[in-house]
């Protein structure tokens, strides 16, 4: 078992920049892809980023690569989203989650998940 707790959540003007943080506890990481997504109101959940514990290998959807980073520190089992130049469309709910398949987009392929962190950014 794998616990995940989102913090850092809140809200920013349109151009500010939020870090999320998702610590982890329960199992050791270095086999697991870390994820995060987002759920905006109204619409299904969307793959943002993910990163393998092992190595940092990241990847990103279109929509936010280049704005947002993902990385991790070993030391606190804890990964973190930095997100730059905020958007009003970023508005949504972000959760981690953790699975075994590398650098997976889809939420069936992640088994543990937090319980996510309202992100709202204003026009």
């Amino acid at each position: 078992q794998v616990q995940l707790v989102e913090s850092g959540g809140g809200l920013v003007q349109a151009g500010g920049s939020l870090r999320l943080s998702c610590a982890a506890s329960g199992r050791t990481l270095s086999s697991y892809t870390m994820g995060w997504f987002r759920q905006a109101p109204g619409k299904e959940r969307e793959f943002v980023g993910a990163i393998r514990w092992w190595g940092g290998a990241t990847s990103y959807a279109d929509s936010v690569k280049g704005r947002f980073t993902i990385s991790r520190d070993n030391a606190k089992n804890t990964m973190y989203l930095q997100m730059y130049s905020l958007k009003p469309e970023d508005t949504a709910d972000y959760y981690c989650a953790a699975g075994y398949q590398f650098l997976a987009k889809a939420e069936g392929s992640y088994a543990y998940w937090g319980q996510g962190t309202q992100v709202t950014v204003s026009s």
